[in-house]
């Protein structure tokens, strides 16, 4: 009597990226988007619009369930995005849910708000969001005067909770404090213009807005214990947490009153594994060297993938188009010269690669 084949079952390590997904999906029993933002050095990419058809056309593609996960890893990005990504998603299913495998940071922490429930691994963390505006009246840069110096919100907020909590300044005297801000405030570049610290407190309201409208998503605000909760969250991640990359780990998330969701050890591994497959092949954790990569070349061009969505039927990918070519650069009188590479990023883009 023949023996009965045993099914072989690889290693989580030898999946690819598009069976990782697969398989995260079964484990969760939902469809799985990856959205990934590069933070290489000189290569970064960050949350925009652009990506809003993008995700479109991954979600018609994967129809209407009950339950789609967004794999997210960012270093943060445009503040208001996150609103149409969470609308957009949730249009397509009954529950959303967001996996958080390592960082989910800035923007990626406004859109953990918007989901029904977060699955985060032992390294997945948030951080306060914390906006940094480039008002057209900003200090000026001294050393290049065409560019403006961000601010950031907390920044702003520190330094006048700053006088009234340690200097004890009330009253009146708060006046000369705000005054310290902008007086002699154009074109001193040491000065803040009166706009430009308008615009800050603007972009300290709308992110509470947005924080409170994507949190309205999914709980009930008329009740009072949802109305409570909300406004523990929005307070602890848009001013009471001032450390504008303190990472928030998922027990701390869980305490804030998010709905953190700590995964299996399967599925602890897979989101794990399938972070390091992007990690890998977007070099995340590795300096760019011209020379290396051109080695005994005189010239070469190459094709940067520094941004993925990715689902079971399709991928997208954003490339730098990257042209390098070595030349010799002069040192001092009778010493030979050195190769230099000049690189020129002749382009970038989003492609379509199924």
């Amino acid at each position: 009597m023949p023996k009965k084949q045993t099914k072989q079952v690889k290693p989580v390590e030898a999946l690819t990226r598009s069976e990782l997904i697969k398989q995260i999906g079964k484990e969760r029993n939902s469809a799985v988007i990856t959205y990934i933002t590069g933070d290489r050095p000189n290569f970064s990419t960050n949350i925009g619009d652009d990506v809003i058809p993008i995700l479109f056309r991954h979600l018609e593609l994967i129809g209407e369930k009950d339950n789609i996960d967004l794999f997210l890893y960012t270093r943060g990005g445009d503040m208001v995005v996150p609103v149409r990504i969470v609308k957009l998603i949730r249009n397509y299913c009954k529950k959303f849910g967001l996996i958080v495998a390592y960082r989910a940071h800035s923007a990626g922490t406004l859109i953990a708000l918007g989901a029904d429930e977060i699955v985060m691994s032992k390294l997945g963390e948030l951080t306060p969001v914390d906006p940094t505006t480039g008002h057209p009246f900003n200090p000026r840069d001294p050393v290049d005067q065409r560019k403006v110096i961000p601010i950031s919100v907390e920044d702003i907020t520190s330094y006048l909770l700053l006088a009234k909590d340690k200097g004890n300044v009330k009253g009146d005297r708060m006046v000369e404090i705000y005054d310290n801000l902008t007086k002699h405030s154009y074109p001193d570049p040491k000065h803040l213009h009166p706009l430009a610290l308008g615009n800050v407190y603007r972009a300290q309201r709308m992110i509470r807005i947005l924080a409170q409208r994507l949190l309205g998503l999914h709980k009930d605000t008329e009740k009072e214990s949802d109305k409570k909760a909300v406004e523990k969250i929005v307070s602890e991640i848009t001013s009471d947490i001032c450390v504008h990359n303190y990472p928030i780990y998922r027990d701390e998330a869980k305490s804030l009153g998010l709905n953190v969701i700590m995964p299996k050890n399967e599925l602890e591994k897979l989101v794990w594994a399938l972070y390091e497959k992007y990690a890998q092949d977007m070099e995340l954790t590795k300096q760019f060297s011209p020379l290396e990569l051109l080695g005994q070349n005189n010239s070469l061009n190459i094709k940067y993938g520094a941004a993925y969505i990715e689902s079971e039927k399709a991928q997208d990918t954003f490339y730098y188009d990257i042209r390098m070519n070595k030349v010799m650069a002069a040192q001092a009188p009778g010493q030979p010269p050195l190769p230099a590479v000049n690189v020129n990023v002749a382009g970038f883009a989003w492609e379509k690669v199924k």
